[in-house]
């Protein structure tokens, strides 16, 4: 079963993350990130939070798949990933996590790399998708696709092939050194050892001319 979170940032209008939500069989809503998913005429499977901003019809209405967690020591978005974890699952989507604040943006982002020893987790804007690799990786592409690397580490050392842009050695002590790049063929790789490398990849040109 695919598994959606909806955080409350911008809700998505690109045609890649919209299928993934109406392909979804599970959607947990990060509080009220319930209202925009009802609007759109979706139903939610869970709405997990602190229910601050949760209308109180939509409370009424959900009130049987609602979680409250009070718990100021984490945010939403990890509340319902570890709900996630806690029920088996392996594998998830996060839609809706950026825009509106630029810091609940950073601050999702740099999440993904406490999740991925946990989960496999990708997270989908509305240009293109970011994951996490805790290993030297290759990368399917498409020539021309814009790429950026982000690392929490900032002694950690990439060297890539495949980029319009190589990377030999390259320390990634600032979230700007590893951005906008761009993939020359079907595949790059980036070489590294111990740490964690945040990658951004534009989705394909067919996908960003479907708008």
């Amino acid at each position: 079963m695919k598994t959606v979170i909806l955080a409350n940032g911008t809700f998505p209008s690109h045609p890649v993350p919209m299928a993934r939500l109406h392909e979804a069989g599970m959607i947990i809503c990060c509080d009220g990130a319930a209202e925009k998913l009802v609007a759109h005429g979706l139903e939610p499977s869970l709405i997990i939070g602190d229910l601050d901003s949760v209308p109180p019809a939509i409370k009424e209405r959900y009130k049987s798949i609602l979680v409250h967690d009070s718990d100021q020591e984490t945010n939403d978005l990890t509340k319902a990933v570890n709900r996630c974890i806690a029920a088996g699952i392996t594998e998830v989507a996060i839609l809706g996590a950026t825009g509106i604040r630029e810091d609940h943006t950073l601050g999702n982002i740099s999440l993904l790399a406490d999740y991925s020893s946990r989960i496999d987790a990708v997270m989908l804007t509305d240009t293109g998708f970011f994951r996490v690799y805790d290993h030297s990786v290759t990368v399917a592409s498409s020539p021309g696709q814009q790429v950026s690397l982000f690392s929490i580490d900032p002694t950690l050392k990439v060297t890539s092939s495949g980029l319009r842009y190589p990377l030999n050695n390259l320390f990634l002590c600032s979230w700007w050194r590893g951005t906008l790049n761009e993939a020359e063929g079907h595949f790059f790789s980036l070489q590294f050892e111990n740490g964690q490398v945040i990658v951004f990849t534009e989705y394909p040109e067919a996908d960003r001319q479907a708008v």
